[in-house]
């Protein structure tokens, strides 16, 4: 039963406020992409992915996956980028289609269950055979794409990937979308359909006639945006096909490796759905720790060496002896 009663998680003094452990890493923490050097990789669509790596000439890697209209050079991927070449571990942190900066070539973009860009990184980086270890992590979508892939794959998977650890993960897609449209949640939606608005402008320069932005003022949940372009493009019938066949809800009965999810109880962005206590009460290998502090990405921590909460607890999984 690995369900995690105590977290060792505590938030410094006045941070015990999702919302202020959601906004405040964002606006606050800077740091250095320094460490990446960059790569482009090409898709079997003829498409590409545009790749980073921190490499410290180690035979474990880390895969690492970002939410929804993050990137790379969030200060939650550099953060744990940093983490983990510091405890021995190469890291490599992707970007979705579209998510480096420039718009990619084929209508498709990435979603909740785009597992098959997952699996192009994960191949291209494990090609070289001189990973002996390695492990997923995700963050929000990054965590769900990671445990779809997971629940997928199962006896399928690559040896050598022994562990993943994931956070604030909407584990049911639709319960999600229904929180972040509630009225109290406004300026975080808000900033995503901006920010998703943005690339649709830039595929439409790219390829004029394919797509288009007419009444994209009307949009205003995730449930019009699924509907009007996620859907479509990539296969659903509409938005609510799309969350339930793509929430890893229904992945983590699958899953054979040992896994870590940590979902804040006081995530803005996550509903009661999305902790899936049940699932992992019956597993013997999906852990979940519930913190009752953390926001969504959050889990901020003040120390010497800049670190947060969430990168020591990632590490200090990955190096169990499972």
């Amino acid at each position: 039963m690995p369900l995690i009663p105590d977290s060792s998680y505590r938030p410094p003094f006045l941070f015990n406020n999702g919302h202020l452990q959601t906004i405040y890493p964002s606006l606050m923490r800077k740091l250095s992409p320094d460490l990446y050097q960059c790569e482009r990789i090409e898709t079997p669509d003829n498409d590409f992915l545009d790749l980073d790596w921190a490499r410290v000439g180690s035979r474990k890697l880390a895969i690492l996956s970002h939410g929804l209209e993050g990137d790379s050079h969030r200060h939650y991927m550099i953060g744990m980028a940093r983490m983990l070449n510091r405890s021995g571990w190469d890291a490599l942190a992707w970007n979705y289609r579209g998510c480096s900066g420039v718009a990619n070539r084929q209508l498709r973009m990435y979603h909740n269950g785009s597992i098959d860009d997952l699996d192009c990184v994960i191949q291209h980086a494990l090609k070289t055979n001189q990973y002996e270890t390695t492990a997923l992590i995700g963050f929000s979508l990054g965590g769900n794409l990671t445990l779809v892939y997971l629940g997928t794959r199962k006896d399928s998977l690559d040896p050598r990937i022994r562990m993943a650890v994931t956070f604030s993960v909407p584990c049911d897609l639709a319960a999600g979308a229904q929180e972040l449209a509630k009225r109290r949640n406004w300026f975080y939606m808000r900033q995503f359909l901006v920010s998703l608005h943005e690339k649709i402008k830039r595929k439409m320069a790219v390829m004029p006639g394919a797509i288009d932005d007419d009444g994209f003022d009307a949009i205003r949940n995730f449930k019009d945006f699924d509907d009007r372009y996620t859907a479509p493009i990539h296969g659903f019938r509409d938005a609510e096909d799309y969350w339930t066949r793509c929430s890893s809800r229904g992945f983590i009965p699958e899953i054979r490796i040992p896994t870590l999810i940590v979902n804040a109880l006081d995530d803005p962005f996550l509903a009661d759905g999305c902790y899936p206590v049940q699932a992992a009460s019956e597993s013997r290998l999906v852990h979940l720790e519930m913190p009752r502090s953390g926001g969504h990405v959050g889990f901020v921590q003040f120390n010497h060496d800049g670190t947060y909460w969430s990168e020591n607890r990632a590490v200090e999984f990955l190096e169990r002896e499972w």
